[in-house]
């Protein structure tokens, strides 16, 4: 029997469980420990953090399991534990507040708030002893008991003023620049010199170690690309994709992404696997492999998917959080082999070709044991070594299937099983995508049943109105405007590849609960939290592009594209103000903008609108979905349908035909989806 518990012990995230016995006093997030603070006038402790942050399971060893350094917690603090993944708002309002006092930020995250839930001081990890120029963990709740006791003036000063500079930071949006000044060619092509100053033309992807995806720093490169048919653009985003595919960030093994790589080669993975960055990677790699037919692509979408739907999936059409980094108490220990092993389990010959081809040594290559990693193409290895591609290749595949088999005996990873309404979106998204570029139509089946999944569980009891996560039947905390904007954009997305507009007007219905809810009348911004809920010192709007995309990006796409759709042009009057409001910015510092980059670029361009009608409308759309349109929307149906715009007046006949439309005029007819793209090039070369 555990010596203690606390009163995590009911909550259903993992990563507050994995505290529930703890000889700290841990609450979660609620009135009673907000009402207890201010009852006995003690400072709040908030530490946040997720169940695959490797530091964070290093700092519960170290200090939160540790009797003394609880007893100082308990005594002097009301100890409050937040998984980051359940509320973000949170997590992003305390991130603010810290990196402003400290210049950085990261998790575990710890604050110390007035019993008015205001910050006045905090940090990331704290060692149990002085290190690294950091005081210990038991030093500083001695220091910040003592200041709060003694010098309660200056930290209650301290505290307003840091509310007050989270406040300040979030009044942007007010001052718009013209349309005209944002929407032309010569700031996509700003945008573009901006990021290759930071790209890696060796090893591909963006700035120096630690290296993460930037996925929207390679889409916005793709799109620009398709554009001008910039070369050096094309060539850095397939850099950075080959890089990541070939290095330890992807499991070579079992398919799908690391968080990010510890080194510039991509090789040490820091190796909690999350699901939005598998979804981000899919549907940028779908988009890649949709441009070049590059077959890895195809292959490295195949695997990430089957890893998704063999370690992420629920019986019900939804997916999982994240797998943790640690196994057995070590960090990547289930994903890391010997020579021996590999021997033993293929034999001496087979094994001999595996390590070779994927850098297995007996010195090892990280920390003595082995991350597999490719350093050479299959193409140029089966060269060197005399055998056919396609032999080697087979070779290659069912070993990874024996070891495969062979490493789930092993110790597993923790599986973060709570399901999040908005990544699940993005992972619908992807799903999409990689139906639209391989045609693979168990893909479009995995979106729709994920989609009927996030609708019907995560429905908040309000038609239009959601919760952020699901676990065993239990739905918690109203969902934010990331859960919202991912949802409708893969609404979107489901209307293309299955030609159902019930889809559609969902997204348009959810959008319509937004903009009550959650947007900003005097910037037409919307707030990170809705106007609703009540517990939060700052309602946050979020516009970076940072692991995922903010949701003010996605929420903005998606008023443009529905505005198109729907001709709903206050929808897309919305999108020109909130872009404009935030373009100066994003040409400058793309980096932090991707999302944000490709509307622009999109918006430069111009959108194709497609319409296709007719008997055979499914057929030729999944045909047209084929190529890289990134600047398009898409209507199919059997006739016209006067309800929808790029639908409307198109009479039933025995062909079936394809209009290109822009602003909802259209040039002849074409009938097949090579002549569409004979049509889309003539217009681009003009």
């Amino acid at each position: 029997m555990p010596g203690y518990t606390n009163h995590l012990i009911h909550e259903t995230s993992p990563y507050l469980l994995q505290h529930a016995h703890n000889p700290v006093n841990w609450y979660p997030w609620g009135q009673e420990a907000l009402n207890r603070a201010k009852q006995e006038n003690k400072p709040i402790l908030v530490s946040i953090g997720y169940s695959a942050c490797h530091w964070c399971h290093v700092m519960e060893r170290e200090s939160f399991e540790d009797e003394s350094a609880a007893a100082l917690m308990n005594e002097h603090f009301i100890n409050i534990k937040i998984d980051r993944e359940e509320r973000p708002d949170l997590d992003h309002i305390y991130m603010d507040a810290v990196q402003a006092m400290t210049g950085s930020g990261g998790w575990p995250l710890n604050v110390f708030l007035t019993p008015g839930a205001k910050p006045f001081y905090g940090g990331t990890y704290f060692p149990p002893k002085s290190a690294y120029n950091r005081p210990s963990w038991k030093e500083t709740l001695l220091a910040v008991a003592q200041a709060f006791r003694e010098r309660r003036h200056e930290i209650d000063a301290q505290a307003e003023n840091l509310t007050e500079h989270l406040l300040n930071s979030n009044s942007f949006g007010l001052k718009k620049t013209e349309e005209r000044e944002i929407f032309i060619q010569e700031n996509p092509d700003e945008a573009f010199e901006n990021i290759m100053k930071q790209a890696d033309g060796e090893w591909g992807g963006f700035g120096r170690a630690p290296k993460f995806p930037q996925t929207f720093s390679i889409q916005f490169l793709l799109r620009y690309h398709n554009v001008t048919g910039n070369k050096e653009a094309l060539q850095q985003a397939l850099l950075s994709l080959d890089k990541m595919i070939e290095g330890g960030i992807y499991d070579q093994v079992g398919g799908g992404f690391a968080r990010y790589a510890t080194d510039t080669e991509w090789l040490v993975p820091h190796f909690e696997k999350m699901l939005y960055d598998n979804a981000l990677l899919v549907a940028v790699i779908s988009e890649a492999y949709q441009l070049t037919r590059k077959q890895r692509y195809k292959e490295v979408i195949d695997e990430t998917i089957g890893f998704i739907q063999r370690e992420l999936m629920h019986e019900g059409g939804g997916f999982y959080a994240a797998l943790d980094a640690d196994s057995d108490g070590v960090e990547g220990k289930f994903y890391v082999w010997r020579p021996d092993e590999v021997q033993k389990i293929l034999g001496e010959e087979n094994a001999a070709l595996f390590c070779e081809y994927y850098d297995i040594t007996e010195r090892g290559n990280w920390e003595g044991v082995n991350i597999l990693r490719v350093k050479k193409t299959t193409g140029s290895f089966a060269v060197e070594k005399g055998m056919d591609e396609e032999f080697l290749k087979s070779q290659l595949a069912e070993a990874r299937k024996i070891l495969l088999r062979q490493r789930n005996k092993r110790i597993r990873p923790l599986l973060d099983d709570k399901i999040i309404l908005g990544w699940n979106a993005l992972m619908a998204t992807a799903l999409s995508k990689a139906f639209s570029a391989t045609g693979n139509k168990q893909y479009r089946k995995l979106a729709i049943e994920n989609m009927n999944f996030l609708l019907s569980r995560f429905n908040a009891g309000q038609q239009y109105e959601y919760h952020h996560t699901w676990k065993k039947e239990k739905t918690k905390y109203p969902a934010f405007l990331d859960d919202y904007a991912f949802l409708i954009e893969a609404l979107i997305h489901l209307q293309e590849i299955t030609a159902d507009t019930e889809w559609l007007l969902k997204a348009a219905d959810i959008t319509g609960y937004v903009q009550q809810l959650f947007r900003e009348e005097s910037s037409s911004f919307f707030f990170y939290t809705a106007a609703n809920q009540q517990d939060v010192i700052v309602r946050k709007k979020e516009v970076y592009d940072g692991a995922v995309p903010s949701g003010n990006s996605v929420m903005t796409c998606n008023l443009f594209r529905l505005g198109i759709l729907l001709d709903r042009q206050e929808w897309k009057q919305q999108a020109y103000d909130i872009t404009s409001s935030v373009g100066k910015a994003v040409i400058r510092y793309p980096a932090s903008f991707g999302n944000w980059a490709c509307l622009i670029q999109d918006i430069t361009d111009g959108i194709k609108e497609i319409a296709i009608t007719g008997p055979d409308y499914e057929q030729l759309a999944e045909t047209v979905l084929r190529y890289y349109l990134p600047n398009r929307v898409l209507m199919a149906a059997a006739e016209g349908r006067p309800e929808f715009p790029l639908l409307a007046g198109r009479t039933t006949v025995n062909t079936t035909a394809i209009h290109l439309c822009s602003n909802y005029t259209c040039q002849l007819p074409v009938f097949s989806a090579d002549e569409l793209m004979l049509l889309i090039n003539r217009d681009k070369n003009r």
